[in-house]
């Protein structure tokens, strides 16, 4: 009969994630991670795996909980546009806010893994690919609304957000000014196009 574990299953993945998300993939040993977690070895890889194993399980709750809180922004109540304007001022918000430039997991493990690792790189790609959807669900109710220009396609409008947001991000990462972030969060949704003016007939 198995022993019952005697540790809390989340705040060890988070201890993980911690780990993972300051020194990256290659530069967290397994030492590093039994320090973070006061687990024993034995005890790390019998309850989640090895090294690879605890790293993809960490990406995979990292990219649920980023797209879950993305969606629930996203899918709120109010007017769309407004709710996408407000997403982009509040991740222009959050990287200005983010002294130690820790940035976006998932674009870190892109930037490290994505090209070598192709268990990494399906993980990562379905995560921008659901962010891609949820904002273009959110475009497109926008443009039901009247507030963006119909006749744009809104998973091209989508796709430039997502740019942007992810910019913003490298951005952060690179030290850029806070006036650089929000000031390109600003213009990206100036840039957003608009319904043509209705023109009125004389008389």
């Amino acid at each position: 009969m198995a022993r019952p574990r005697k540790f809390d299953e989340a705040k060890v993945m988070r201890a993980v994630r911690d780990r993972f998300w300051a020194t990256g993939y290659a530069g967290t040993s397994l030492d590093d991670l039994t320090e973070a977690t006061r687990l024993g070895r034995g005890s790390l890889y019998g309850a989640f795996g090895d090294k690879h194993a605890l790293f993809l399980r960490t990406l995979d709750e990292y990219c649920d909980d980023a797209v879950g809180g993305v969606r629930a922004e996203l899918r709120g109540s109010g007017d769309a546009y407004e709710r996408l304007a407000a997403h982009v001022r509040a991740t222009a918000a959050s990287v200005v806010a983010d002294a130690d430039r820790r940035g976006c997991l998932l674009a870190k493990s892109a930037a490290e893994l994505a090209g070598t690792d192709a268990d990494v790189a399906a993980r990562v790609a379905r995560g921008f690919a659901d962010l891609h959807a949820v904002l273009t669900e959110c475009v497109a109710e926008a443009q039901r609304d009247g507030a963006l220009d119909p006749d744009a396609d809104p998973a091209a409008l989508a796709g430039l957000v997502l740019t942007v947001l992810r910019g913003l991000e490298a951005l952060g990462k690179g030290g850029a000014a806070p006036s650089v972030v929000t000031g390109a969060a600003e213009q990206a949704l100036a840039l957003l196009p608009r319904p043509a003016p209705v023109k009125h007939p004389h008389g």
